[in-house]
């Protein structure tokens, strides 16, 4: 390599007198500008293997990029698994809040090892120790412990929050938990057994409505349709002796993208080999760091999620007996997804929520509060990977978590915009505002985008799974069981054509001896040239061409596979042939639409119906802030701080637990029956002094002024509320009179009149201000008003002693 760092071959000693335009010199620069990238991004391929090779060899890999300590092993639990529970310490400078709630991340199981949710400074964990709270990461081991099952691995990360509760006894709040892609549905299955355990969910490009996409996106959809049903991962199952290889995973991610997979990703390192083979070698380090599955494990997962669709629609049952039904979860939820995520679109993230639950009132009556999010182009990996997502998105989501803790049931949608784009930025604490907008099912619809036509294909693909694996179990699999040993299994592992790729390019191989040198010598002396290279830019523009005709070739497959799936499985024969034609048959089960369930939400609502008019003051003031925030305590952050002034101010030494308990119950009031919860407040206010309702109307102004003014129509209501809080004030007892009181009446006349009666001294509201007809007579405080009025009645001065009612 030393002939290229030889001046005398310089461009400008070589340059012909006869090459006026300086097309020999532009040659010679990008033809030894392209050898010396060819040379580093060989040497960066050599890296790459033995890294690989290194990294495989470790007992317990990962890219965690904190250090941690390990505080439970699964495979010391009554049922083994090859999960563990780690303690994240913080970096120098960094100070943990143990006082703060809890945060766990879990790291999908998808072929690739653990650490991805921690890859970096700026990743979810990182995002929560700056934020001071204490966190805690649940990885696993490469291999499956025998005879590990999906349930095992649910029951062990339920332990492992437990653990970390008990870590916390001073924190009344339960730990938050990030699941991301495949950890994210185990997380779900887990709350939904355990949901005293769970704080806020949040789960990113997780899929657990397996059915659901748009045509013409998510291909992956069709894969389990195209291969026969799930006899395939059997037999892959049965070729690893027991084991599933990780590898096959993310070779089905990289079919996804053949462009980036063959061409881009490789070239991008190539084309800035000085700079990008650090974080090429990083990412690297995780993308091949493959792990085994347990044969059972994934194909319980395959029959059961990706081809059954079964846990969107409450049809799993423990080995014990025990239905996972998401309807049971009771922590608020976040779901995270991308409309650039093609392994996980939007529909394979939200459609669970149209499965379990008919409408909002549905979601309501279940005590559930969702928030999703949906961004705009980032990939699947970005979602839980790159910096500026967690940065922005996640950094939002954990600082609001205790926000979206105590928000009512609901679902709402959440966008993340910039401070300046806001009128009172001093009121946003960080550069970004996470904004939350209510939203009915209709609106969710138009992301799920549901197509019940397509339910019955995706019914005879599980049918004709069931038919296939069974065969495959009757006449193939013994033979093949009996065939394959263990060394055979390892050997066919090393073999996949992925996992040879790294090692082909290692120092194990003696023809990359040389590599180590030859990039040594080209660094030294290295001669780059820069986009104006003529030969450079056109470099970039077959590139391009490269990248657009294998993107068009993966359009053309995907095309032509989701209209031969269509056809296939669309057809009256086949699904006759399985037992699923005509229209009376159901062939997906609606949770939601089920007459046990709808007399479920009918005594729910009668429970609710039954507390309007009981409680005191804690319950009036919490009905008045929910209603005058317009029926729900949302839009952004700075409402929240309204919310925790009223916990801090209004209910101070509440629990958490309890508050949320009141804030919830009291939306739910006001969401059956607004008129008559409004028409009771006075009732529940009875009893009290003057002070005490003056007191509560300057403690709600003051958390109404925690954000700036109210808007009018908040105002309008807030005045509502003072005019019903104002009817509950105890009646004032007339002036005395003298002890002559002949002497001090002017006129006879007027003395025929009743003394002043104390009444409530209610402004006349305005046309906007006025209240329904029904809170013009609250009928509870009929009683009271008697009473008060025959206490405090002055006699007349003719000496009568005729006691006169009160105005009406």
């Amino acid at each position: 390599m030393n002939f290229l760092a030889n001046p005398l071959l310089s461009s400008s000693t070589l340059t012909p007198l006869f090459d006026p335009f300086g097309f020999g010199r532009a040659a010679f620069d990008y033809w030894r500008d392209s050898v010396e990238r060819s040379v580093l991004y060989l040497d960066v391929m050599r890296e790459r293997g033995n890294q690989y090779l290194e990294h495989m060899e470790q007992t317990k890999p990962s890219v965690l990029g904190f250090d941690t300590e390990v505080l439970m092993d699964g495979r010391t639990l009554p049922r083994p698994t090859n999960y563990e529970l780690l303690r994240v310490l913080p970096h120098e400078g960094t100070e943990v809040d143990l006082q703060k709630r809890p945060f766990v991340v879990v790291d999908p199981r998808a072929g690739h090892g653990p650490g991805i949710g921690g890859f970096k400074p700026d990743s979810e964990l990182g995002v929560a120790l700056k934020a001071g709270h204490p966190c805690y990461f649940i990885g696993f081991l490469p291999f499956p412990e025998p005879g590990q099952t999906v349930e095992d691995v649910v029951e062990a990360e339920i332990a492992f929050l437990r653990h970390v509760i008990e870590l916390h006894p001073e924190t009344t709040e339960r730990p938050m938990v990030v699941g991301n892609c495949q950890a994210g549905w185990q997380l779900m299955m887990g709350a939904a057994l355990e949901p005293d355990v769970f704080g806020p969910i949040l789960i990113a490009g997780a899929p657990l409505s397996y059915w659901a996409g748009e045509h013409g996106k998510a291909p992956m959809r069709y894969t389990g349709g195209m291969s026969g049903g799930s006899w395939i991962t059997a037999l892959t199952s049965d070729i690893g002796d027991g084991m599933f290889d990780g590898a096959w995973l993310v070779q089905n991610f990289e079919r996804l993208n053949p462009a980036n997979t063959h061409w881009k990703k490789q070239y991008h390192l190539y084309d800035n080999i000085d700079t990008e083979a650090g974080r090429y070698l990083d990412f690297e380090r995780w993308w091949g760091g493959h792990v085994v599955l347990g044969g059972e494990e994934i194909q319980y997962i395959v029959d059961n999620l990706f081809v059954g669709n079964r846990l969107s629609t409450a049809q799993l049952v423990t080995h014990d007996g025990r239905r996972i039904d998401l309807r049971n979860v009771r922590s608020p939820v976040v779901v995270f997804c991308s409309k650039g995520d093609d392994i996980t679109p939007p529909p394979q993230a939200l459609g669970w929520i149209r499965d379990l639950y008919e409408d909002e009132d549905d979601l309501i009556a279940n005590e559930q509060t969702i928030v999703y999010c949906q961004h705009d182009t980032t990939g699947h990996l970005g979602i839980f990977v790159s910096s500026s997502v967690s940065r922005k998105e996640h950094t939002e989501f954990t600082a609001n978590m205790d926000y979206i803790d105590v928000m009512p049931p609901g679902l709402y949608e959440t966008t993340v915009t910039h401070t300046d784009d806001h009128h009172d930025p001093a009121l946003i604490e960080r550069d970004y505002l996470l904004e939350f907008t209510p939203r009915n099912f209709a609106e969710l619809d138009r992301d799920v985008m549901h197509k019940p036509e397509d339910d019955r294909r995706f019914a005879t693909v599980a049918r004709v799974s069931e038919i296939n694996l069974g065969m495959y179990r009757l006449f193939l699999q013994p033979w093949l069981k009996a065939s394959i040993t263990p060394e055979a299994a390892r050997w066919i592992r090393r073999m996949h054509p992925i996992r040879l790729g790294y090692k082909l390019f290692s120092d194990r191989n003696p023809l990359s001896v040389p590599l180590p040198v030859m990039a040594e010598v080209v660094r030294k002396n290295r001669h780059s040239v820069s986009q104006d290279n003529l030969f450079k830019a056109l470099e970039t523009m077959g590139s391009d061409q490269i990248v657009t005709s294998l993107n068009s070739m993966r359009d053309l497959r995907d095309a032509n596979t989701e209209k031969m799936f269509m056809n296939i499985y669309g057809q009256p024969f086949l699904q006759a042939a399985v037992g699923l034609h005509g229209d009376a048959h159901v062939h997906r089960r609606r949770p939601g639409a089920e007459p046990e369930h709808r007399r479920f939400v009918k005594q729910r609502q009668e429970e609710i119906r039954e507390k309007i008019a009981q409680g005191g003051a804690h319950e009036a003031v919490m009905r008045s802030l929910i209603y005058v925030l317009g029926g729900a305590p949302a839009t952004d952050e700075r409402n929240f701080k309204r919310l925790r002034a009223s916990r801090s101010e209004l209910e101070p030494g509440i629990k958490l637990s309890e508050f949320k308990r009141l804030v919830r119950e009291q939306f739910f009031i006001l969401k059956l029956d607004r008129e008559q919860a409004l028409n009771v407040l006075p009732g529940l206010l009875n009893g009290l002094s003057n002070a005490d309702i003056s007191g509560h109307v300057k403690q709600l102004e003051h958390v109404f002024a925690a954000s700036g003014e109210l808007s009018e129509r908040a105002a309008e209501r807030f005045a509502q509320i003072k005019m019903l809080f104002d009817k509950a004030r105890p009646a004032k007892p007339a002036a005395a009179p003298a002890k002559a009181p002949a002497k001090t009446v002017a006129k006879p006349k007027s003395a025929a009149k009743p003394a002043a009666v104390a009444e409530p001294t209610t402004p006349k509201p305005s046309a906007a201000e006025r209240a329904p007809a029904k809170l013009q007579s609250v009928k509870p405080l009929a009683s009271a008003e008697k009473k008060a009025a025959s206490k405090s009645v002055a006699k007349p001065a003719n000496g009568a002693g005729k006691k006169t009612p009160p105005k009406r």
